[in-house]
């Protein structure tokens, strides 16, 4: 073995000794492994390394339930939240279809089953790091195409999940806080889909009357009701087989709930006034500010509308968690709207950046876009104190005294409490 070379790392998760054994001897000559038997071990084992590995493959029966894929599954997930760039393949002898679809849904690049040959997973191991560099390499071209700014940690998962989840038929629900960048999201998933050139209609279910809403969504017959003169289609027919992105799904109303549960089970919709039934080929994106799981125990949401619009789910992370993206999204706006009204940018004083970043930003994106514009507006060119920073934020009140030393405590505190 070539020991001058630094060779790719990988984690091996079975809770079978032999078979690590088997696998670590196979496959030392081309890979840095490490080994873990479980689940707990394997986390515990990404934390004491000093870098993360690039590969992982898991077994999906893992101890405590080695016969059941839960613990396999759960790990996969994990792995991903603890490096969302890491390439997982799973090896199991739990092969049904239905444990290699869920294994990929969680983010997993390839399912073997057991047994294989050693060289077939060195070929999959190789294939999922030649994917993984070259999507390195395109980094900085995938920000621009799918038009989200961020390095952190929970913008790469969801990076990752809006390109895993982009090329399916399938509905995706996107949940998180008002201002997060939902709607980027869904743009996103428009453009990276197959049918990219196909229409993508937004609808927002908040901002329509209720008794307009269902023709809106589904059209009407001439006659319908008062002031329908004509027929009109609505925004499933207009969507053809493009998407139809539903903000807000949550203020949805029950009785029209039932009619886009019919609609996601099998297509089918009535324009109101009509009995003829009509066929919609709209791939559904929907998004919420709500918890829609609670809304669902409170009855205010159907269990099976909530499961058939979840069939994947993207967590937008609300600001307060992105740690430095906070200052790259603020370079990301200074640029854009310094052009845009030929200003010269503004600079931030060091106490000032502290408070930037310890500010929760409870607006999200929004809010933060918000505070640029009026700083650009207001300071053009110069160099922002924290006193005209503190100006502009959602601080709580504070004694004029104060001012100079308490900002950045509150701030802090603030995110504590977040």
């Amino acid at each position: 073995m070539n020991t001058n070379r630094q060779l790719p790392s990988l984690i091996i998760v079975d809770d079978d000794p032999l078979i690590l054994d088997s696998l670590r001897l196979a496959l030392t000559d081309s890979f840095d492994v490490h080994l873990a038997e479980n689940r707990k071990q394997a986390i515990q084992l990404l934390r004491d390394l000093g870098t993360t590995p690039q590969l992982a493959l898991v077994d999906l029966g893992l101890p405590p339930t080695p016969h059941r894929p839960t613990e396999g599954f759960r790990l996969i997930a994990e792995l991903l939240a603890h490096s969302p760039d890491i390439k997982i393949i799973v090896l199991s002898g739990q092969d049904e279809d239905s444990n290699a679809r869920h294994a990929r849904t969680l983010g997993a690049t390839d399912f073997i089953a057991k047994p294989c040959s050693p060289e077939s997973i060195k070929t999959q191991l190789r294939s999922a790091l030649l994917i993984q560099q070259t999507e390195q390499e395109q980094y900085s071209a995938d920000i621009d195409l799918l038009g989200i700014v961020g390095q952190s940690p929970p913008i790469q998962a969801m990076r990752n999940q809006i390109q895993l989840y982009a090329p399916t038929p399938f509905p995706v629900l996107i949940e998180g806080e008002s201002g997060s960048g939902k709607e980027l999201v869904a743009a996103a998933l428009q453009r990276l889909n197959q049918k990219s050139n196909a229409p993508f209609l937004i609808f927002n279910c908040a901002a329509i009357s209720p008794n307009l809403l269902a023709s809106t969504l589904f059209g009407h017959a001439k006659g319908a009701y008062t002031g329908a003169t004509q027929a009109q289609s609505g925004f499933f027919e207009d969507a053809g087989d493009g998407i139809l992105f539903l903000d807000e799904i949550g203020e949805l109303p029950p009785d029209l709930q039932a009619n886009l549960l019919r609609v996601l089970e099998n297509g089918e919709f009535q324009r109101v006034g009509e009995t003829i039934t009509r066929k919609s080929r709209a791939r559904i994106i929907a998004a919420t500010n709500r918890d829609l799981r609670q809304e669902v125990r409170a009855g205010s949401f159907r269990t099976d509308l909530y499961h058939r619009l979840s069939v994947f789910t993207i967590h937008v992370p609300p600001l307060r968690e992105l740690g430095a993206d906070k200052l790259l999204l603020l370079n990301y706006f200074l640029d854009f709207y310094a052009g845009q009204i030929n200003r010269a940018k503004f600079e931030l004083s060091t106490p000032a950046r502290q408070l930037w970043e310890d500010y929760p930003f409870p607006g999200n994106i929004r809010e933060l876009r918000n505070i640029t514009i009026r700083l650009i507006t207001k300071y053009p060119g110069l160099t922002i104190s924290m006193e005209q920073l503190s100006a502009e934020l959602d601080l709580p009140q504070t004694a004029p005294h104060e001012i100079d030393t308490d900002p950045i405590a509150v701030a802090r505190e603030m995110l504590l409490q977040t």
